[in-house]
């Protein structure tokens, strides 16, 4: 179990890709990698915890003109694609982010994110990861991975954090919005 203590520490956020922000289906055609489906909510807690204050990265063992596309319209900064190997990963997004491992949580759905949960202080499995997955995580959320996970990750350390206004009243979340269009 974590504590609200862990949670309002965490200044930085990394988050695995397929599995977390996608259902984990790869859908092909002739071309390659023909799209990738992203939940919504998952995009607005992003952007939630970026207008807050907490930096987002994404850590993914694949690359592909859609995902990159998806970073850009999120307007996230930090993010290594094609990187298998997350404990070195995880380390040099720490360093540009300036931060701590316990001020960096990881959320991630299958084994190759285990290197990423050892190091990062927090670690947040996705509600269908694999069982080995979860009991290596620090916390296992409900939701499952393209269903908004991260979601209910982000809400947990946004409340934690004293700034459940920006998703949880209309006073709040307008003034998230007017943030996120300067």
């Amino acid at each position: 179990m974590i504590s609200n203590e862990q949670l309002q520490n965490i200044k930085l956020v990394i988050t695995d890709v397929d599995g977390v922000l996608t259902d984990g289906l790869l859908h092909y055609d002739a071309n390659g990698e023909a799209f990738k489906s992203f939940h919504v909510r998952d995009g607005l807690g992003i952007r939630m915890l970026m207008e807050n204050g907490v930096q987002v990265a994404v850590l993914s063992g694949r690359d592909s003109p859609i995902l990159r596309k998806r970073i850009a319209d999120l307007g996230i900064k930090l993010f290594f694609l094609g990187k298998l190997e997350k404990e070195s990963a995880c380390f040099e997004l720490m360093k540009q982010a300036g931060v701590s491992p316990e001020e960096t949580a990881f959320i991630g759905d299958d084994s190759v994110d285990l290197p990423a949960f050892a190091v990062c202080g927090l670690s947040f499995a996705v509600g269908d990861a694999m069982d080995y997955v979860q009991d290596c995580a620090d916390y296992v959320l409900q939701r499952h991975g393209g269903q908004g996970a991260f979601r209910e990750m982000s809400d947990m350390i946004m409340r934690a954090q004293g700034k459940s206004d920006a998703f949880a009243t209309a006073q709040g979340f307008l003034k998230t919005v007017e943030n996120m269009a300067q």
